[in-house]
């Protein structure tokens, strides 16, 4: 299984540009940040964008794979987005992964003026701007003219340094969602059961969520005609899952827990000093032992 380490965008890069090299250096598959303009109980502090963020990574770093988790269509058109993902994907050397998600309630929803969309607006915007996205990073000339999105004679020239184009990592926890994963993914990812409201699960229980819902994904998979063993299967710990940074044993327990259902990547928050994900970095030295 492959761990990777999310690390919130609030640092000037003096002190985020050592967190990035460290990720690397303790041998951490993969290492992630979230995209948005504001969030959570973190809105009036300091938070810096997803993509020059993951760009300067890219240039600390040399092996890791880097990526969004998740980026949405709250505040972003595909084709802008396509030519910053064409750039990153270069300058990382063809490290990037793209995490995406239909987005939520919060104020990236409405920061640019427009009202929240509806649940099933959410998702169906979601659904467009997944494929529009998927054509144009395919370097192709592309018109769209579609309910919520269009590209007129859009280029996205040279292309991505992966080929196609980057992989897609779809955060799905719903049928809708699900498909859209199914169709355009090479990753499933999740971090639970979005209804839930508390403290995480116990890991037994989240190891549980998630069974089901790779039930119901590989159901939607069949229905499309997608093999489900192409699809990786990550989950993102720490929101609604606990993510067994205790002690290095208790972490090896939640990472076996989930291997037994298959899962095959697991992402943990960089611990802060306070909530949310509040705990001691230091850990990180010992959870891959």
């Amino acid at each position: 299984m492959r761990v990777g380490v999310l690390i919130l965008p609030e640092h000037h890069w003096t002190i985020a540009a050592d967190q990035w090299r460290r990720v690397e250096q303790l041998g951490f598959d993969h290492a992630w940040t979230y995209d948005h303009i504001a969030w959570g109980s973190l809105r009036d502090k300091p938070w810096f964008a997803a993509v020059p963020t993951l760009t300067a990574a890219a240039l600390e770093t040399t092996t890791i794979r880097l990526g969004t988790l998740v980026a949405s269509p709250n505040f972003r058109h595909p084709v802008p987005f396509a030519r910053e993902l064409v750039t990153l994907d270069d300058i990382a050397g063809g490290r990037i992964t793209l995490g995406l998600g239909a987005g939520g309630q919060g104020w990236d929803a409405t920061i640019l003026g427009q009202r929240a969309w509806s649940g099933p607006e959410r998702t169906a915007r979601f659904a467009e701007f997944v494929e529009l996205l998927d054509r144009l990073l395919c370097a192709q000339e592309v018109t769209h003219v579609g309910r919520y999105w269009s590209a007129d004679e859009a280029l996205i020239y040279p292309g991505c340094v992966q080929q196609p184009r980057v992989p897609f990592a779809v955060a799905a926890t719903g049928p809708r969602a699900m498909r859209v994963a199914a169709r355009h993914a090479a990753v499933w990812a999740t971090n639970g059961d979005r209804s839930h409201q508390g403290p995480p699960l116990p890991v037994l229980d989240g190891v549980e969520v998630v069974r089901r819902q790779m039930q119901q994904l590989e159901e939607i998979c069949a229905e499309v005609g997608r093999d489900p063993a192409t699809l990786d299967r990550l989950v993102l710990l720490g929101i609604r899952l606990d993510a067994g940074l205790t002690s290095p044993q208790a972490f090896a327990e939640t990472r076996k827990a989930y291997a037994s259902v298959g899962v095959t990547d697991l992402v943990v928050h960089w611990p802060r000093s306070d909530s949310p994900y509040a705990g001691d970095p230091a850990i990180l030295e010992h959870v891959l032992g």
